[in-house]
């Protein structure tokens, strides 16, 4: 016997309640539990999101980053009802702003986050490469970090055409972010972030 699965709408999504503390994405119309990962992803997170806010309060730009509190409504496939929570999203402090009284969701008639940073985990490895890839290029988002620290490599993707140009970068190699030029950090720094 086969289980229907109900599909949900994007508006259905945002307003979703089970009563737990269970943090949802929304993919293809369905429910996708977000796990907690290891204290090394929560530390390679938060030492990114630290790192970002330095470097924008360094140059003084009206931006801010946010590790896990925004989501993104992403295209897939031909449905349009899908929203990830990525890891890290450097976004316009004015965009942050506008969310104050509404879900923490970029939508499609927004300008699309400046940065996005995923960090994978055995559970995530295909969307973050593969899926989230090809979504997050779909929305222009100008460059997206794939933080793997089980392959010990930094896929910086910088947007042309709607599709990425990626570059790897391991151990001592410095990134180089077109949108953070002055960030000096390596590889093997944020790799090895601690709790």
């Amino acid at each position: 016997m086969t289980t229907a699965v109900q599909k949900l709408t994007f508006e259905a999504y945002l307003s979703y309640d089970d009563g737990s503390d269970t943090r949802y994405e929304l993919v293809d119309g369905e429910l996708v539990p977000m796990s907690l990962g290891t204290g090394q992803h929560g530390a390679v997170i938060e030492f990114l999101n630290d790192q970002f806010r330095e470097e924008i309060k360094r140059q003084q730009l009206s931006w801010t980053a946010k590790a896990m509190m925004v989501g993104v409504r992403s295209p897939r496939g031909r449905r349009w009802d899908t929203s990830r929570i990525p890891d890290v999203v450097v976004l316009p402090s004015a965009q942050w702003e506008a969310m104050a009284d509404r879900e923490a969701v970029i939508n499609f008639n927004e300008p699309p986050p400046l940065l996005i940073v995923e960090v994978v985990s055995p559970s995530t490895k295909t969307d973050d490469y593969r899926s989230k890839r090809s979504e997050y290029g779909l929305l222009e988002v100008p460059e997206y970090w794939i933080v793997d620290p089980q392959a010990a490599k930094i896929t910086l993707c910088n947007l042309d055409h709607q599709f990425y140009d990626l570059a790897e970068f391991q151990g001592d190699q410095r990134l180089q972010s077109p949108t953070f030029p002055n960030l000096s950090l390596t590889a093997a720094q944020i790799l090895a972030a601690k709790l």
